[in-house]
């Protein structure tokens, strides 16, 4: 009898477990809106109010300069990003919720491009944007039946590179919403 009450306790413990969702993707459809950028993420909690994540950033822009193929700017680039996520303020027995602090470091690569004129002659100037940043960011993050969550968030990051520093600002600032499904 102790040993199938034991049994029964460890299932049932396993299985509350479980009930709650640690794994997150995510979305920040704004940037695809407004700077035609695909941001990517994925979120793996460690505790309830504590996670990690991961985010690509396809056709990432420095900040919000804008890129006009009509003036001859473009961006070639890609990022990849990690982040520790801090939540405070959330319901109780929600995984990451309510107000959130994350320190991350993105890796960027790719070129910028830009057409110049020189004495009649059109030059076309690339600027390598391989760099680190290292920023923070910070947000409110709504989550619905533990499964769809909505995070409008801001950060600011510091750009490590000469190259991308001579062109732009060596700070970085960006904003977003991010919609994501939780299992």
């Amino acid at each position: 009898m102790k040993k199938l009450f034991l049994l029964m306790l460890l299932i049932g413990g396993g299985i509350s477990a479980q009930a709650q969702a640690v794994n997150e993707v995510k979305y920040n459809i704004l940037n695809t809106i407004i700077m035609k950028s695909v941001e990517l993420g994925y979120e793996h909690f460690i505790d309830r109010d504590q996670s990690v994540g991961v985010d690509l950033y396809l056709n990432d822009r420095f900040s919000y300069y804008p890129e006009s193929k009509s003036k001859g700017k473009k961006f070639n680039t890609t990022s990849i990003g990690a982040s520790y996520n801090f939540y405070f303020g959330g319901k109780n027995g929600e995984n990451g919720s309510g107000y959130s602090v994350s320190p991350f470091l993105k890796y960027r690569f790719g070129d910028f491009e830009e057409d110049k004129w020189r004495a009649d002659e059109k030059v076309t100037e690339t600027t390598d944007m391989n760099s680190v940043i290292v920023g923070i960011g910070v947000g409110y993050k709504w989550v619905k039946n533990d499964s769809f969550t909505i995070q409008p968030f801001a950060n600011i990051g510091r750009n490590f590179s000469e190259d991308v520093n001579d062109r732009f600002m060596a700070i970085e600032l960006n904003a977003g919403v991010i919609i994501g499904y939780r299992f």
